[in-house]
């Protein structure tokens, strides 16, 4: 069998109606920083937390963005070391949790669910059998 490379990291990239609207969530209310931003007019973006990364993709039509979000799936899974900080830090930000928290039978983990602007639904996930 031949020798793969280590896998580094995951870098989601969601395709979003207003990328200013989404930059503004992802920015203010989820706590990614360092934003990189390109094109003329702004169609593409890259956000940074804590060595993770997130890409933000302009659709080229209103109706292209469809997010797992509305039909209760996540888009995107993040695991937190402190789930009560994390929910401490995005209500000072005026974030609206939209589920939980609640602590799941599969892998002890406690989670908490956010939809950004397109429906696009985010989970933090703390888990707590290892604290």
């Amino acid at each position: 069998m031949t020798a793969r490379p280590k896998l580094l990291t995951t870098t989601p990239n969601f395709i979003v109606s207003d990328l200013t609207a989404s930059l503004e969530f992802y920015l203010g209310k989820l706590g990614f920083g360092e934003p990189g931003v390109w094109g003329e007019p702004p169609c593409f973006a890259m956000l940074h937390r804590d060595g993770f990364e997130l890409m933000l993709s302009l659709a080229e039509e209103k109706a292209q963005p469809r997010p797992n979000g509305p039909d209760g799936m996540w888009d995107m899974y993040i695991r937190v070391g402190d789930l009560d900080a994390e929910i401490a830090a995005l209500k000072a930000a005026g974030a609206e949790i939209a589920a939980g928290p609640e602590t799941k039978e599969y892998y002890g983990m406690r989670e908490i669910e956010l939809l950004d602007p397109d429906g696009h639904r985010i989970c933090f996930g703390q888990d707590v059998q290892a604290t």
